[in-house]
């Protein structure tokens, strides 16, 4: 068995340079060329969020615009209803006969033309569903009862109109649904003991 001089030392690993310049500049081309690419990807990457940001950016402005006077709008439907509600309580009888009155309905009915027109100008529309089918994302069902000039599943009746504002519901029109038709009434079942026969 032999020993190793005392004065050896340990093996040390060590990259080794390359044997040639043309191996050299070979190592150097394909690093230069991993950090290009990289580079190159983090570049792309960093323009797609860019891009989705810009993007996400439009769509929430545009929704600013659209959707701003959401809380005003909402308010004012109520004043839309009582307007509504009032010339619709009017008798016809009294129209007929007071001049003073008549004015005052008028004036009643541009009111609330005049503050319809308006919601409008700002995205604002009115949802009356009369005899469409029920779509329970724009309509609140408060009944179901049968009609006959009315297919099941039908509104047949808007207690109160709905409004939209662009694409949402500000508020949903509350309606009757139909289930069609009544059903004729059955006659009774027969009794035990009754008697069906005729005398000739």
């Amino acid at each position: 068995m032999t020993q190793k001089p005392a004065n050896d030392e340990p093996d040390i690993e060590t990259n080794e340079a390359p044997s040639s310049p043309e191996e050299f500049l070979a190592n150097e081309l394909t690093r230069v060329e991993a950090e290009r690419d990289d580079l190159k990807d983090k570049l792309l990457r960093t323009l797609a969020d860019m891009e989705n940001l810009r993007r996400r950016t439009e769509r929430e402005v545009a929704d600013a615009k659209t959707y701003a006077v959401t809380s005003f709008a909402r308010d004012m439907l109520g004043s839309a209803d009582n307007l509504r509600r009032g010339l619709e309580n009017v008798p016809e009888s009294a129209k007929s006969g007071d001049v003073a009155l008549n004015a005052l309905i008028e004036g009643v009915e541009l009111t609330e033309r005049e503050l319809v027109k308006t919601l409008e100008r700002h995205g604002v529309r009115k949802i009356d569903p009369q005899g469409e089918k029920f779509d329970p994302n724009m309509h609140q069902a408060m009944f179901e009862a049968p009609d006959t000039d009315t297919p099941k599943g039908m509104v047949s009746k808007v207690v109160q109109t709905g409004y939209k504002i662009g694409e949402r519901v500000l508020r949903p029109a509350l309606v009757g649904i139909s289930s069609g038709a009544p059903k004729p009434a059955e006659a009774p079942a027969p009794q035990a003991g009754d008697d069906f026969s005729t005398e000739a």
